[in-house]
């Protein structure tokens, strides 16, 4: 180590295949002051697959330890440290710990670079079929059923192909949510042990995907969902604009923004989706009590 600021590198790791472990990742781990890894143990499998040795200190940065550790790592790099921080699969703070060393280090104006590699998100969206020009990553979704539906509300009407990873158990009721809010003909691909011996990529209709993985689904899950289409939008009725709305408005917007958000994902004007809402509350005032 020197006496200056030293550097952080994220770097990614294999998501299946050791062999697509990038040459920079091995030269990385054998010459790194310090290693941060999500899971040590499997840093020492992946070691021992690419025939290295750790010559720097090893400790363990999880989700449970994220947050006390990363004052210790931000000393270690003040101090002129080169730390390597590597997750369990992929790029570290993509759904992994990372993102609060990355903040804490950019906060003191330390060095971060990377060292690319493998990536789940990537690897489904170019499989998956589906528009690759724009796309939105969101990640694990709520695992209460109710939270889970709210979610899968709010992006309805998102135009950009969504990535998604689930846990396998609960894939069916996923897949079966995500027919009943975007629609079960909304195209989808299920991308399953990316890179892995039993690679699986599974497209269809949301409908169809969810009755296949009711039957039980196994592995790493990465979900690719199709945007919303203009044309498809267009056609909605006024209950289906109105309920967008209430969504909006459920979240914290206000009425007026929540209209013109709803109007510009739909491509009608602002007035026919005020008109919607408007005859629905009078609706709602006249309606006798039960």
């Amino acid at each position: 180590m020197t006496g200056s600021t030293g550097t952080l590198v994220l770097a990614g790791t294999p998501i299946g295949d050791v062999a697509d472990a990038p040459p920079r990742l091995a030269a990385e781990l054998s010459t790194a002051d310090v290693v941060a890894a999500e899971d040590t143990r499997r840093l020492r499998r992946l070691t021992q697959a690419l025939g290295i040795q750790t010559t720097g200190r090893v400790v363990s940065y999880f989700e449970g330890n994220e947050t006390a550790r990363t004052p210790e790592l931000v000393e270690a790099l003040m101090g002129g440290a080169r730390v390597l921080l590597v997750t369990d699969a992929g790029m570290p703070s993509v759904s992994d710990p990372g993102y609060r060393l990355v903040a804490a280090a950019v906060e003191k104006d330390i060095r971060v670079t990377a060292v690319p590699g493998p990536s789940a998100v990537l690897t489904a969206l170019a499989l998956s079929g589906l528009p690759v020009d724009r796309f939105c990553f969101e990640g694990f979704l709520p695992r209460k059923a109710g939270e889970r539906l709210g979610k899968l509300r709010e992006v309805a009407a998102e135009r950009r192909t969504m990535v998604f990873f689930e846990a396998p158990h609960r894939l069916d009721d996923t897949l079966a949510a995500m027919a009943e809010v975007f629609g079960a003909d909304r195209r989808a691909a299920v991308c399953r042990e990316l890179t892995k011996t039993y690679e699986e990529v599974k497209r269809g209709p949301l409908g169809e995907l969810a009755v296949w993985a009711a039957e039980g689904v196994r592995g790493e899950i990465t979900v690719v969902v199709e945007g919303a289409t203009a044309s498809g939008d267009a056609t909605l009725d006024a209950e289906e604009l109105v309920r967008r709305v209430q969504v909006r408005e459920e979240a914290g917007e206000r009425r007026k923004e929540a209209i013109a958000a709803v109007a510009a994902d739909a491509g009608l004007p602002k007035r026919e989706v005020f008109d919607a809402v408007v005859a629905a509350k009078n609706a709602a005032r006249t309606a006798p009590s039960p």
